[in-house]
């Protein structure tokens, strides 16, 4: 589930802005963050999202379980150009472009974790039989008459 954009044609340090906040997000969160992102970079990152949920769609992957495992942002082409300056002379302009690489992932529970989460539950299980049966005792102990 990857997606690339090549010679995106803006500065990656501009980008990284960007891919540094939905970093990590879940796809349903990073979406309407990207809406309303008052960055130049915010559509073509929110459409090459897009593009790899349909790319995982395609799979088979359920839109509300894929979350954003890698957005990379590396350098592209430096297209050099001259402006005039004083006395005949010229200054170089580097005008950068980027390379976005998008990886999406599922949402899954490593087998460890839910092992572990089987056994804490278990325990607190019988914590509460264990807490439950003193209780009644205490009580029926409580409700006989005193001699």
């Amino acid at each position: 589930m990857k997606a690339f954009l090549k010679n995106y044609r803006q500065a990656p340090r501009k980008v990284r802005l960007v891919a540094g906040l939905v970093k990590g997000k879940s796809v349903e969160e990073a979406i309407p963050m990207l809406d309303f992102l008052a960055k130049r970079a915010g559509f073509p990152i929110k459409k090459l999202l897009l593009s790899a949920v349909a790319n995982a769609t395609q799979v088979g992957v359920a839109k509300e379980n894929l979350y954003i495992k890698e957005l990379r942002v590396d350098k592209g082409i430096v297209m050099k150009r001259m402006m005039p300056a004083a006395m005949g002379t010229g200054h170089r302009i580097n005008k950068r472009t980027s390379h976005i690489t998008l990886v999406l992932a599922e949402k899954t529970q490593p087998i460890k974790e839910v092992k572990k989460a089987v056994e804490v539950e278990k325990k607190e299980v019988k914590k509460v039989v264990k807490t439950k049966t003193v209780k009644t005792k205490k009580a029926t102990t409580s409700l006989t008459p005193h001699k």
